[in-house]
């Protein structure tokens, strides 16, 4: 049986860094290279490593609370990696179908929106007012995009 607690960090952990990192990533790398080839290669390799790392991350995490049973701490860790993975994964979906700047303006929304969705409902769930931690989450979303927006248009200036 599937530990709820379990499944709840592995889902929300593993889909808010999957649309954040991932978003962060597709504007950067398409600020400094313009490639969809770069692009996607990115989110690959996001999907790929840094699932694993995340999902290690809960894991240590999930293990120092010392209140965790093997079991409760594996569930975790699994979820969190396919959360991860399959969030990240789905991006590349627009760039195969769209021109590069408009499957990234597609991304951007559509996962912005997701984060507003998983941002609302874990409000509710904790009882507290739903648009302030949803603003709360999209202004960190935001502020990550437009910084990996820079970064990739300072790193194309130099190199």
């Amino acid at each position: 049986m599937i530990n709820k607690h379990s499944l709840e960090v592995g889902l929300s952990f593993g889909i808010t860094s999957g649309i954040i990192t991932t978003l962060g990533l597709m504007v950067g790398l398409h600020s400094g290279t313009h490639s969809k080839v770069t692009v996607i290669g990115g989110i690959l390799t996001i999907a790929i490593a840094d699932s694993f790392s995340d999902a290690l991350g809960i894991h240590i995490s999930e293990e120092s609370e010392g209140i965790h049973s093997d079991k409760e701490i594996w569930q975790s860790t699994i979820s969190t990696f396919l959360a991860k993975f399959i969030f990240t994964s789905l991006f590349i979906i627009p760039i195969l179908i769209f021109e590069l700047s408009t499957a990234i303006i597609i991304s951007v929304v559509s996962g912005l929106f997701l984060l507003s969705i998983l941002s609302f409902i874990l409000s509710k769930k904790q009882g507290t007012k739903g648009w302030g931690v949803v603003l709360e989450h999209l202004v960190v979303a935001i502020i990550v995009i437009f910084l990996a927006h820079y970064a990739g248009v300072w790193i194309a200036s130099i190199f």
